[in-house]
């Protein structure tokens, strides 16, 4: 069970008009929470939050995490960085710098202000791993100098400084290790399987598979993610994760753009292409240490889940929503 805020406690999402920060800053307030959503607006849309800004609990401010934030709040979700591939190796400078100096503001302020704050880390940490199903205690496999490494890598030494933090000044830290997550307001060009599959099959053209399409992938829906994030940030003190969060429910790239053709009607034919360099062969989480700490499992499922993100993608291409 998660608690309300009975007493208003002032919570801070970075990258909170962005896909997960969206989510949890509207739990947030259902829970009667102030909230402060900052963004960049980089990969973030005020579409996303559009709905929230009539909230009196609700505050929007414009800021880049690379630059140090002065505000005082009880709580702290720091979800900024570009999450896919597309996205963050556009920039990839600014995307390591999102991770890393983005933490080093993040954990100053949280500090500073004896704020409680949680780290959106990633399954990324893993690389492409040789632990299957990858455990919290799995170092990881990671090419440190390949074109995914501004993230995985980011994000790695991101967990460092809020360890370091924590062992060093007595921070209060929360680490939650992220596995892929789909849901409505994904961005539908972020390049990830789901988004893309969905919006190939709407548009009737080729779905494309990298590689055979028999790496394999687990696939959690968002409010199942945010459940488990909340369930994470209001812990006991001393359980500091690092924690998988994700479906541990495994399904092959092919079997996924096969459901997603069905689900969709599509005529939309299968086309492969060369797997992209570092792409993982397997993702999927063991989630023994959530279902223990948090009692916490994903409930929706995939068919469900898909859905729902279907229905999305088809509202914003019948309303003209597509941007660039």
């Amino acid at each position: 069970m998660t608690r309300s805020y009975h007493c208003s406690e002032r919570v801070l999402v970075t990258g909170g008009a962005g896909f997960l920060g969206s989510h949890i800053c509207e739990r947030l307030l259902e829970e009667g929470a102030d909230v402060l959503c900052a963004d960049n607006f980089y990969t973030g849309t005020k579409d996303n939050i559009r709905h929230l800004l009539a909230n009196p609990r609700f505050e929007l401010m414009r800021h880049d995490i690379t630059f140090p934030l002065y505000v005082e709040v009880d709580r702290i979700y720091n979800m900024a960085c570009p999450a896919s591939p597309v996205h963050y190796q556009y920039n990839p400078v600014q995307t390591t710098k999102t991770s890393v100096h983005g933490a080093i503001n993040m954990l100053g302020l949280a500090k500073r202000v004896k704020a409680r704050i949680l780290q959106a880390s990633t399954s990324e940490v893993y690389g492409d791993p040789h632990v299957h199903p990858q455990t919290e205690d799995y170092w990881g496999h990671v090419n440190p100098i390949g074109l995914r490494s501004c993230y995985d890598e980011g994000k790695r030494c991101a967990e460092t400084l809020f360890f370091d933090y924590h062992r060093q000044y007595g921070q209060s830290i929360k680490v939650a290790r992220i596995f892929n997550t789909y849901g409505p307001r994904m961005h539908p060009k972020d390049g990830r399987v789901i988004s893309n599959f969905i919006m190939q099959a709407l548009a009737g053209e080729p779905i494309t598979i990298y590689g055979d399409g028999e790496q394999t992938r687990s696939f959690c829906y968002v409010s199942d993610l945010i459940e488990g994030l909340r369930r994470l940030m209001d812990s006991p003190p001393e359980f500091t994760g690092p924690v998988n969060l994700g479906n541990p429910n495994e399904v092959t790239i092919a079997e996924l753009a096969e459901s997603v053709i069905d689900m969709t009607n599509s005529k939309s034919e299968l086309v492969r292409k060369p797997l992209p360099s570092d792409d993982p062969r397997q993702r999927q989480p063991d989630i023994t240490l959530a279902r223990k700490v948090l009692g916490w499992e994903p409930k929706v499922p995939l068919a469900e889940g898909l859905a729902n993100t279907i229905r999305y993608f088809d509202k914003l291409l019948t309303e003209g929503k597509i941007g660039e």
